[in-house]
């Protein structure tokens, strides 16, 4: 008899859906045991955004979250999700860091681990399941699928066949934006069963509506290994219901043999659990049919949600939704998962804002057009790939062949603070985040942040404080807030620029009384602030002043004053939506002022550099 074995995702997929990756390792701890009697085939526990929210949100360690979810889950593989060359990080990493980094999460506890490449470039895949293979562990190839001219089953076919080839134990059909539908998940997993004779395991989100159909079509088809949700952290963004998905099958052929009653007292958990972080709960993490039109997934339509009304630009989301597919026409059709979605997405919100298409493009965007995440699905446009970098080679080799191996040099950067090779392997994920999250742990001081207590109330107000760094709660948000300097006030409100968790704002603020500090006793004149300081920029006022397209931070300062520059030269770098920008010379000539550093959060209508026309 046939048997359908069940994948858990609450552990990681089900709550990065719904509340942004927030559960603490606390609240997982005390029902692993249930959940290590139910009988899962795995349970999905660590990868994707979980190390990153570890660090940067909840400040734990993600080592010791593995090694605690291990020893209390003795008789459950633990699956991990790895994004092959780019490992838990967004760039591509040395192979050598990408073989430490799976040995250490094998040593740690992970079994299964799902490793899928968002260009679905296998050159990307091939480390990644060989040191699967040399640590002992499962090696599950994923496929991300997606819809578009160049994407059509027998491309997927082929795709698992290489997979086979390389020594893959199972398939897996990642289907991140819910755009697989029934049919053709009968047709592709019946496909992938006769071309290779691997398990088939079925990924679907559940915001579209139609994975609980999808899994059940792909099962008669020979898929034997389904992933789900417990009900509690199940559906909309998230995943079909576990305890759903086994009732369905149950007294088939394809029985789960998983037993409904402690499937419900688990849930039962997970619903209480979940009231804790109500904070997190998003407007966008319900079904959304929109998915099938445009091909966003989910998580990338609330993530671009957030970073457009930090733009104050909340106004502009549908027609950042329509032109998302136009961007990703124009760049090969590129599935979109991390890091194309955020390449892709970010391109497209920028084309919307600026009022002109790649009138600026994110480094990120260049970087992917040189060859630097893998070779495009499709077909780049040629005028846009030489509109963003002109005569720059194209790589054609796998583009971590042009990295150097680092594992050393990255141990000799944070060898003062290391404790471990995890602690190593965690400063390469992220190294600025990781450096302050290791010197805190060496000084006694993580702390993750506040959870509001049940009832509080969303939109309570920042304290009245001195402070230049705090965090404070609004509308069920919780930002880490850093004020960056004020800008001038010729009349009407002061714009004072802010960093909201690393990305700049403007907030206009009407003083009805005010202190100047020039005329206080003890207290320097404004005009004693370092060059570069916000308050320090002048507007724009002609075509020499450079500006930005959007809110950001300045990451880097390109020319120096005396130095001449040409019209397109790049004069700055600025960070917006978490993406890179080069921001360009308008006109040929002298560079004769500079008006901001590195670190400065600035704004479209300031004046970062001043050119003299030659």
């Amino acid at each position: 008899m046939a048997k359908v074995h069940v994948t858990e995702l609450v552990l990681r997929d089900g709550h990065q859906s719904l509340i942004a990756t927030r559960m603490q390792t606390a609240d997982m701890l005390p029902i692993c045991g249930k959940l290590d009697s139910v009988g899962f085939w795995s349970l999905e526990a660590w990868g994707g955004a979980t190390f990153d929210a570890c660090v940067r949100f909840l400040r734990e360690d993600p080592w010791e979250r593995l090694r605690q979810l291990r020893r209390a889950l003795p008789n459950t593989r633990i699956q991990m999700l790895l994004r092959g060359q780019n490992l838990l990080g967004y760039r591509n990493y040395p192979d050598d860091v990408v073989r430490a980094f799976v040995q250490k999460s094998a040593d740690n506890g992970v079994d299964v681990f799902r490793v899928f490449d968002a260009m679905n470039d296998l050159r990307n895949l091939r480390v990644s399941i060989d040191a699967v293979k040399a640590a002992g562990r499962h090696a599950e190839g994923a496929i991300c699928y997606t819809t578009s001219p160049v994407h059509d089953i027998p491309h997927f076919v082929e795709l698992a066949k290489a997979l086979a080839e390389m020594g893959c134990d199972t398939i897996a059909i990642k289907d991140m934006a819910a755009l697989l539908t029934p049919y053709t998940a009968f047709e592709l997993v019946r496909a992938i069963r006769e071309a290779t004779n691997l398990p088939v395991h079925t990924h679907s989100h559940a915001t579209s509506g139609l994975a609980a159909m999808t899994h059940l079509k792909a099962v008669e088809a020979g898929a034997t290994i389904i992933d789900t949700c417990i009900g509690a952290f199940a559906e909309g963004a998230s995943h079909p219901t576990t305890q759903s998905l086994v009732a369905a099958l149950a007294g088939t052929e394809y029985d789960t043999g998983l037993s409904l009653p402690l499937l419900e007292e688990i849930s039962a958990y997970f619903k209480e659990a979940r009231k804790k972080y109500w904070q997190f709960e998003s407007e966008f993490t319900g079904t959304d049919t929109r998915s099938l039109v445009n091909q966003v997934p989910g998580g990338m339509i609330s993530n671009l949600a957030n970073q457009l009304k930090e733009q104050g630009a909340l106004d502009k989301m549908n027609a950042v939704l329509d032109e998302i597919p136009r961007v990703r026409q124009d760049l090969g059709y590129p599935p979109l998962v991390t890091p194309t979605s955020q390449i892709v997405g970010t391109q497209a919100a920028l084309n919307v804002l600026t009022g002109a298409r790649y009138k600026s493009v994110t480094n990120e965007v260049k970087l992917y057009l040189q060859g630097r995440y893998g070779t495009a699905p499709g077909r780049i446009d040629d005028a846009i790939r030489k509109l963003a970098i002109g005569d720059t080679e194209v790589i054609t080799c796998r583009p971590a062949d042009l990295l150097a191996d680092e594992l050393d040099k990255l141990r000799g950067e944070i060898e003062h603070l290391a404790q471990s090779d995890e602690d190593v392997l965690t400063y390469a994920m992220f190294p600025d985040l990781a450096k302050t999250w290791l010197q805190e742990r060496a000084a006694g001081s993580l702390k993750p942040e506040p959870l509001k207590p049940k009832g509080a109330d969303a939109q309570e107000a920042p304290p009245r404080t001195a402070a230049d760094e705090y965090r404070i709660t609004l509308h069920g948000e919780t930002y880490l807030i850093k004020i960056a300097g004020s800008g001038r006030q010729d009349s009407g409100p002061r714009p004072y620029f802010v960093s909201i968790d690393g990305v700049s704002e403007e907030v206009l603020v009407e003083t009805l009384n005010e202190v100047t500090l020039a005329n206080t006793a003890g207290a320097a004149p404004r005009s004693s602030k370092p060059a570069g300081a916000a308050d320090q920029k002048p507007r724009a006022s002609h075509p020499g002043h450079v500006t930005a397209a959007m809110p950001g931070n300045i990451v880097d300062v390109l020319v120096q004053v005396g130095q001449s520059v040409k019209a397109g030269d790049g004069v700055l770098v600025i960070e917006a939506m978490k993406m890179e920008n080069e921001v360009q010379a308008p006109i040929a000539g002298v560079v004769i002022s500079i008006f901001t550093q590195k670190g400065d959060a600035v704004t479209p209508d300031m004046a970062l550099v001043e050119i003299q026309p030659e």
